[in-house]
């Protein structure tokens, strides 16, 4: 690997994580296309949706909070009803993404384990679900490396093409809220004597 390669992997934090995740190759008219992707399915779509609108409207609720304290804490309250549906929906959603796999993180791409190789350079729709707060993305990525490990499945690593600032703040959100609970498990961890 080349010194800009490793530099250009350096770029963002990466965490080790546990999501669902499943991955559609993306034909070449597809491949090319700039524009958002979409899922098929109108529930991961709503879930997806739910966050982008709660990420955007954030804003909104810190100006209402400074003048008016009691709608505030109740639109906090909806927002938290909301929340527990979007949680409702990806338990449902987790049946038809399938079991949650370990990955590596970042916002740059993500890294997983496949049983099949997949060809560098293949440009894939990934579909992810980011617990615990059940964040649904869909974002579009390219293969930068498919190896295989010895005895064990194929590591994919992509790299995420086209992601607006709102889901790479999505991202980055989650990324600093995992690694805050790390840091927090690693304090509570009692020290060996």
């Amino acid at each position: 690997m080349s010194t800009q390669d490793e530099d250009d992997r350096r770029e963002y934090y990466r965490i080790d994580d546990t999501i669902a995740l499943d991955f559609t190759p993306l034909s070449g008219a597809e491949a090319l296309a700039s524009d958002e992707l979409h899922d098929s399915s109108p529930l991961f779509n709503l879930l997806s949706d739910l966050h982008l609108m709660d990420f955007e409207s954030q804003h909104l609720l810190r100006h209402i909070s400074e003048r008016d304290r009691t709608l505030a804490n109740y639109l906090k309250v909806i927002n938290k009803r909301i929340d527990l549906l979007g949680q409702a929906v990806a338990q449902s959603l987790l049946r038809d993404i399938g079991t949650p796999r370990k990955v590596s993180l970042s916002e740059g791409g993500v890294s997983f384990s496949n049983v099949q190789s997949i060809a560098v350079g293949t440009h894939l729709a990934i579909k992810m679900v980011l617990m615990p707060q059940a964040l649904g993305l869909l974002l579009r990525a390219k293969v930068i490396h498919s190896r295989a490990l010895p005895g064990q499945p194929f590591e994919i690593g992509t790299e995420f093409e086209a992601l607006t600032d709102a889901q790479r703040q999505l991202l980055a959100r989650h990324i600093l809220q995992r690694q805050a609970l790390e840091r927090r498990q690693a304090r509570e961890q009692p020290k060996p004597s």
